[in-house]
């Protein structure tokens, strides 16, 4: 097997590398709800997992996978994981969808609230045990509430009874495997925090001085950072691995999408606390944009599941349920 991206996958990440950095400075992310929104769909971006005949490009989840790991690493705000990856799934055939000019918001089962909610043209809601919802967004009832993530606002999503939906609704296969989709495409971006707090905390490393001395050649730091860029090598391949197995189908696609998830979320952690340690006292202040990439990777490490309960999926999925076995 050819485990590795193609040039093609990896040009797309680097030109979204590039729109990233030209339009989603770390200014924008005091000041703007979405930016760089329009150059993206300008490069298609929403449309890439989309099929032809609805305008798309017809891509594969692991295809896009670069690109979306350059959203975490850039931090973008916005539902841009729900309107690229699970509206994909969930409500293909919403007009102007490929274009960027429709925001998709998803709550999905085991999800309390929603994320950018509010900024939702369509909202799916689909809640454990009962039907999925689709409908347009000014027809919730939404309520903010306080999340430490403050460029990704958490928002409670309230649906009226009513005896029809808007829109088509998805089917539970569709909505299963939307959760599966939005939660490698999580890990992906969590990969991507991991990789620019690493970065950072490398460069700051080498500048910083204490007794004398940049702080890098002090062996603590160096194994910290080591650790760090462990672990996110470590994570990479697996949210890679978890891409096919959910663009294939395969009978471990749960597993994999767990495993994913588990260590992508422990790498971006591990990077956080690394990176506030590296910084020190000034890692905790408003005023440094360090901030912003220490909550992204605290928010969706517990987004569609933590790492204590993925890894316990993973245990089950191994040992039939039996986790005595694997105490």
């Amino acid at each position: 097997m050819h485990f590795a991206f193609t040039d093609e996958q990896l040009a797309l990440g680097a030109t979204v590398r590039d729109v990233l950095r030209a339009h989603c400075p770390p200014g924008a992310l005091r000041t703007e709800r979405r930016p760089a929104w329009d150059q993206l769909a300008e490069l298609g971006f929403f449309g890439l997992l989309l099929p032809p005949e609805l305008d798309g490009l017809g891509l594969g989840l692991t295809d896009v996978l670069p690109a979306v790991e350059e959203t975490g690493r850039a931090c973008l705000p916005g539902p841009v994981v729900q309107t690229a990856v699970a509206a994909a799934f969930l409500v293909p055939r919403v007009p102007k969808l490929a274009s960027g000019a429709v925001c998709v918001g998803v709550l999905l089962p085991g999800e309390t609230y929603a994320a950018d909610a509010d900024l939702a043209d369509v909202l799916v809601v689909a809640r454990t045990g009962s039907a999925a919802r689709v409908f347009p967004g000014h027809a919730a009832r939404l309520a903010a509430r306080p999340g430490v993530d403050p460029c990704r606002p958490l928002v409670y999503v309230a649906v009226e009874p009513s005896g029809q939906d808007d829109l088509a609704a998805p089917g539970a296969d569709r909505v299963a495997l939307a959760a599966r989709a939005v939660t490698v495409a999580t890990a992906a971006q969590l990969v991507g925090v991991a990789r620019e707090l690493l970065g950072v905390s490398v460069s700051y490393a080498r500048v910083r001085r204490q007794f004398g001395a940049a702080i890098g050649s002090f062996q603590a730091v160096r194994h910290k950072l080591a650790d760090v860029a462990v672990a996110v090598e470590f994570a990479a391949p697996l949210v890679h691995r978890a891409a096919l197995s959910v663009d294939r189908s395969a009978p471990t696609a749960e597993r994999d999408v767990s495993a994913a998830k588990a260590a992508a979320g422990e790498a971006a952690t591990l990077a956080a606390r690394v990176a506030l340690q590296t910084h020190g006292a000034i890692g905790y202040t408003e005023e440094l944009d360090l901030r912003f990439w220490l909550a992204r990777a605290w928010s969706l490490s517990a987004a569609y599941g933590g790492a204590a309960l993925h890894r316990e999926r993973v245990r089950a999925s191994l040992f039939g349920g039996d986790l005595r076995r694997n105490p």
